[in-house]
């Protein structure tokens, strides 16, 4: 009997935390089913200690009594056994004392009933605590379920999500405990690492996939070295892993033959269980991996081995002994030659090669060509290391095309690591430039003005000798320039860039011939090789802009943005569009730089450049919310923050979920801002910017306009080195609104929209002169000539907002109403109930004697919300619907909420009625 327990509640585990007291308190039982170290114990622990007021009987499933029958009920009753009666239920005394309880299970089975019901009225509610039920006796587990049902006593319980633990749980409820989300991952792995390198990290998320036991134990075995980057990641669980003792036990435990399958289908690359079956007369699975399967640390889902959980792949691969795991990469290598599959058998074979061998090495860079990011990444590596003349010619670009595909691939610690490899080679002047120009890019986000200014370092050196490198360097230094509000020696080097080309030193043709890139790069496969006139000249425009707008000539600068956009048609490298999506963004053509951001993303992805498409998807979200298109911006950030994670950019996940914060406050929406808003753990300058702008947009719409403009301020006024350009000119619309004539003078916001000569930012550039004036006859002509420009949407019902408002102040309630009945319309129509309701508060004042709801139904379901309500009354489950449409999960769950509100429904089935209805 357990009276209280002291346990700290695992991270994301909310629903199942939920789900057990809720059964409790329904007489009813529960079984958490999950595979080892998904935390079973800890939550049936932590359910166990929410149920204060209950009795809790406890009984742990031990592998040594599984075959003693009825060894369980007696460690489980043997503490309340003193409350029978005397006399009475001889069979059960027996159980307690170790005796056989005689022949009537039944009667057993109710004497136990019976028990827990005086226990019950005696001392107080029971609960009954199994742990790895399915490591109980079974004869204890038949009648512990069967008492339970007739007396009406809770069963909360754990076992294996496999064959045996799934028949264990049958009868009862079950709820599924997989890997943990990226959120409560990533905060498990900070809490066992403090201080770990975002590279590092995403290097164990991925090894870990959201287990964890294996995370907290990578987690707390790392080095100081390790965590900040300075040495390798681990490759599998530490020696002392008591997950990893677990796992190498139940492995040990298999046939000989399911073993050396296993062994095959761990060996990296992976192959599928087509391959593992070649040369078998059977179809389909070997039928040796059946025995893994019924142990549940294996599933076969189509054609793909899947280890449960996963990181026992790297546990059965490093565990192997080097002879074993050299016969499995020469036997797949073998298989796949034979199959035609060249690059994954040239792995297999470099995998074992244990001396030089440069005619593997050559083909190895051959067959990395035309591969993705990922495939190219390992493959240069092993060329770099089978090279037999380890000079500077073949070993450094190799290992620099390394570094860099790893990058693109989402792999930064792989890159960095590599990076770092090429410091202590005798390579060229441009491979060792690139490599720390690659890993200043690694860390632009975090540390903007370091980044800064060792990629002005970096192009400096390359400019002489290595065009291409010197204009990336120079296109990267920009967007740190811009992300930290400080030039510093860019404008200076971009001059000189220009001069080069100018003089004929730097031609197209030349940068064509620059130095080694690798995926990605301006003179890599996506780059000048195809269309490199144009690529160079819109890069040379978009560091000229840059340097123009540091240096103060606007005029100048939005001339070469608004080349850059022209040119963005010709150019197919996406690192190339991203900067002049942002372009667009600057020069005020928003809905030209989000169609440029979304070709993109589009590239990129099909490249397989995984790094990019958040950081296109950012460009996205910002021209679409600079464009007032709220749900475009929405879904490209939702989908921005899932590839985010997926591409080890976990920098970038903040920003996405901190726009998504931005976005929520627009429409008042407090619940969603201040989740969005936890969700961004916020580690660098956007991320805290943009929450504190969320922060800000709600206090305006809740009546503190103070506190907002302090907030807003800040953003505005933020030193040289910090803050982003965008974030201060896209704040100060709502700053001058939350502090009127008191805001700060605005000339730059004035000028820079102006020059845009775009109809939406001469509204709001008017709106903020009609805000900041005191003459009430300058302020009427300029919000009538902000309501003359602005389309329909939500930034015009904000100006009738604000107009319908001061004209009320202003005693003018006739003409106030005209407008705050337009504002409380748009806002209704918009779902943006706060603002709804503000315009209802200023109506009212007024003199609107009823203020009505909305008076036309909520906006039509865009087509994405369309597609995914006919999946959903079809029947697919979310995970499908993510599936067919290539979305993320959440991004399906984000759009089936609005869905259900915009329809009115609460339920799937409520949904499938409805369409069905017409």
């Amino acid at each position: 009997m357990v009276d209280a327990l002291e346990v700290q509640e695992p991270l994301g585990r909310a629903e199942a935390l939920a789900r057990g007291p809720a059964a409790a308190a329904g007489g009813g039982g529960l079984v958490y089913l999950g595979a080892p170290g998904s935390g079973r114990s800890t939550v049936l622990r932590a359910v166990a200690a929410r149920l204060p007021d209950r009795i809790v009987l406890a009984a742990d499933g031990l592998p040594d009594e599984t075959g003693l029958p009825y060894s369980g009920l007696q460690r489980l009753l043997g503490p309340i056994t003193g409350e029978l009666p005397p006399g009475r239920y001889d069979g059960l005394v027996r159980v307690p004392a170790g005796r056989p309880p005689g022949d009537c299970r039944l009667e057993l089975g109710l004497s136990i009933g019976a028990l827990l019901r005086t226990v019950a009225a005696s001392l107080g509610p029971v609960v009954c605590v199994v742990d790895d039920a399915d490591l109980l006796d079974f004869p204890s587990w038949q009648l512990l379920k069967l008492a339970v049902r007739r007396a009406g006593v809770p069963l909360l319980a754990t076992a294996l999500d496999s064959p045996a633990g799934r028949r264990t749980a049958a009868g009862l409820p079950v709820h599924h405990l997989g890997a943990l989300d990226d959120r409560a991952a990533h905060t498990l792995l900070r809490r066992s690492a403090p201080g770990i390198a975002d590279e590092v990290a995403i290097a164990l998320l991925d090894l870990a996939a959201g287990n964890p036991a294996a995370l907290a134990e990578l987690g707390a075995d790392l080095t100081a070295e390790q965590r900040r980057g300075f040495a390798p990641p681990p490759v599998t669980l530490p020696p002392s892993s008591t997950l990893g003792h677990r796992l190498r036990a139940a492995v040990a435990a298999l046939p000989p033959r399911t073993r050396e399958l296993l062994l095959l289908a761990c060996a990296p690359p992976q192959v599928d269980v087509h391959d593992l079956a070649s040369g078998s007369a059977r179809p389909g699975p070997p039928a040796e991996l059946e025995a893994a399967e019924r142990a549940g640390l294996v599933e076969v889902v189509g054609a793909q081995v899947r280890f449960r959980p996963p990181v026992l792949r790297a546990v059965i691969y490093h565990d192997a002994p080097i002879g074993h795991r050299r016969a499995a990469h020469l036997t797949l290598a073998g298989i796949l030659a034979d199959r035609g599959r060249r690059l994954p058998a040239l792995l297999h074979r470099a995998a074992v090669a244990a001396t030089p061998d440069e005619t593997l090495a050559r083909e190895l860079r051959e067959a990395s060509a035309g591969a993705a990011p990922a495939e190219a990444a390992t493959a240069l590596r092993y060329a770099a290391e089978l090279t037999g003349d380890p000079g500077p010619a073949l070993l450094g670009p190799a290992l620099l095309g390394a570094a860099r595909a790893a990058w693109a691939a989402g792999r930064p610690a792989d890159a960095v690591t590599l990076s770092r490899r090429i410091a202590r080679t005798v390579a060229p002047v441009e491979v060792r430039a690139r490599a720390r120009g690659l890993l200043a890019e690694v860390r632009l986000r975090g540390a903007p003005l370091a980044a800064r200014d060792a990629l002005l370092d970096v192009a400096a050196e390359l400019l002489p000798v290595d065009l291409a490198g010197a204009l990336e360097a120079l296109l990267l230094a920009g967007e740190a320039c811009c992300r930290a509000g400080d030039g510093g020696r860019f404008t200076a080097l971009a001059r000189q860039a220009e001069r080069q080309v100018a003089a004929g030193a730097g031609s197209p043709a030349a940068a064509r011939l620059g130095g080694p890139g690798g995926p990605g790069g301006l003179d890599g496969p996506a780059g000048l090789d195809g269309r490199g006139g144009a690529a160079v000249e819109l890069a040379l425009h978009q560091i000229g802009g840059l340097a123009d707008l540091t240096a103060g000539a606007d005029d100048r600068a939005f001339a070469h943005f608004r080349a850059v956009l022209r040119l963005a048609g010709r150019v197919d490298d996406p690192r190339l569009l991203i900067p002049a999506a942002m372009a667009g963004v600057l020069v005020g053509q928003d809905r030209c730089g989000a169609e440029i951001a979304h070709r993109a993303a589009g590239l990129a992805r099909a490249a397989g450049v995984h790094v990019l498409v958040p950081a296109a998807l950012e460009a996205a979200a910002y021209a679409e919310m600079a464009a007032g298109r709220h749900a475009a911006a929405t879904d490209a950030a939702l989908d921005g923050a899932a590839s985010a994670r997926r591409a080890g950019r976990l920098d970038l996940a903040d920003t996405h979920l901190a726009l998504l914060a931005v976005l929520a406050a627009l429409v008042g929406d407090r619940a969603s801002t201040e989740r969005r808003v936890a969700e961004a753990t916020a580690r660098q300058d956007d991320a805290r910017d943009l929450c504190a702008w969320a922060d800000a947009l709600l206090d305006l719409v809740e009546g503190r306009p103070a506190d907002a403009a302090t907030t807003l301020a800040a953003i505005v006024a933020a030193p040289a080195g910090r803050g982003s350009v965008v974030l201060r000119v896209a704040v100060v619309p709502h700053l001058v609104e939350a502090a009127g004539a008191a805001a700060p003078p605005i000339d730059a916001f004035d000028r820079w929209a102006g020059r845009t000569g775009e109809a939406a930012w001469l509204a709001l550039r008017a709106r903020c002169r009609a805000l900041r004036t005191t003459d009430g006859v300058a302020a009427d002509d300029h919000f009538r000539e902000a309501l003359r420009r602005h389309d329909q949407g939500f930034a015009r019902a904000h100006t009738e907002l604000l107009y319908g408002s001061q004209l009320r102040r202003r005693r003018r309630h006739l003409e106030a109403r005209a407008h705050l009945r337009l504002a409380a319309g748009t806002f209704h129509r918009l779902d943006a109930a706060p603002w709804a309701a503000h315009a209802a508060r200023e109506l009212r004042a007024a003199g609107e004697r009823a203020v009505a709801g909305p008076a036309t139904p909520g906006p039509p379901l865009t087509a994405q919300q369309e597609r995914i309500a006919g999946l959903v009354a079809g029947g697919a489950t979310n995970r499908e619907v993510a599936q067919q449409l290539q979305l993320s999960p959440r991004t399906v769950d984000h759009h089936l909420r609005n869905v259900f509100a915009r329809l009115g429904v609460r339920s799937r089935t409520e949904l499938a009625r409805l369409l069905a209805a017409g």
